[in-house]
């Protein structure tokens, strides 16, 4: 009897352990881990070294050229290439500032199969739905292609791409929507996994954050680079901090 009381106790703590730590603030970072020697912004380092250091996810921005091909960037406009206007060879002959040259979806994901962190995929909003509607048809393609459905997630400003990702990527598949302008209970009908907003936004309405879990939803802020704002947001309990200091973040969650 004492060992089985032992044992009960034993699962008991770890079970107690593992929920805690499945609730514990995660860590998402931004255009990847590139506040480092030898990164970029959205750089394929970028990716290697957000995993290096375990984040949760490493975030990262996708445009459609103007021959239907996928790259990865930021801006719109780039060392003088607008990339909606360009030919994928235009665009990926332009350098990083780590000297890399700028990768194409395929080259992102061909590194990104062989690390553990989520990958965070946030489409551009582009200039007509039209374009948003092919871009997220050859992404959707191109992840399952990959076997990667189970590790991306969808994020964007466009309310059109947020439905076309709800509408086209297999059920269950995680989509936040980004502007910040709508209540949880609208993004739960839209069917979002969650709310991804500006912390500033749950600094005003931090009654969503609450909202959303009643609703099942899961919370990320973005971008948040102080530890007074990250660790207000750890207090209210949000799931994801999306941060260009991924370091302090880890630092600050660990005294929590």
């Amino acid at each position: 009897m004492k060992l089985k009381s032992i044992l009960l106790t034993s699962v008991l703590w770890i079970t107690a352990y593992s929920a805690t730590q499945a609730q514990q603030t995660q860590v998402i970072a931004h255009r990847g881990f590139w506040k480092t020697t030898g990164s970029a912004q959205n750089s394929i380092a970028a990716l290697e070294k957000a995993d290096s250091i375990h984040c949760y996810g490493s975030e990262f921005d996708v445009w459609l050229t103007n021959d239907n091909q996928l790259v990865v960037n930021h801006d719109d406009t780039f060392k003088g290439v607008t990339i909606q206007d360009a030919t994928a060879n235009v665009c990926t002959a332009v350098r990083l500032d780590n000297g890399e040259l700028l990768p194409t979806l395929r080259q992102y994901l061909e590194k990104g199969k062989q690390t553990n962190t989520r990958l965070i995929l946030e489409l551009k909003p582009h200039r007509t739905p039209e374009q948003e509607t092919r871009a997220i048809q050859s992404i959707v393609q191109m992840i399952k292609d990959f076997g990667l459905e189970g590790r991306v997630e969808y994020i964007t400003f466009s309310r059109h791409a947020t439905k076309e990702f709800i509408r086209l990527a297999p059920q269950g598949t995680p989509v936040y929507y980004l502007n910040g302008d709508l209540p949880p209970q609208e993004l739960k009908d839209w069917g979002c996994a969650g709310a991804d907003y500006h912390f500033k936004v749950f600094r005003q309405h931090p009654e969503w954050i609450d909202e959303c879990h009643r609703l099942g939803m899961k919370v990320n802020a973005w971008t948040v680079n102080k530890a007074e704002d990250m660790q207000w947001l750890i207090d209210h309990k949000v799931d994801f901090i999306t941060t260009n200091e991924p370091v302090l973040l880890q630092q600050l969650l660990k005294k929590n």
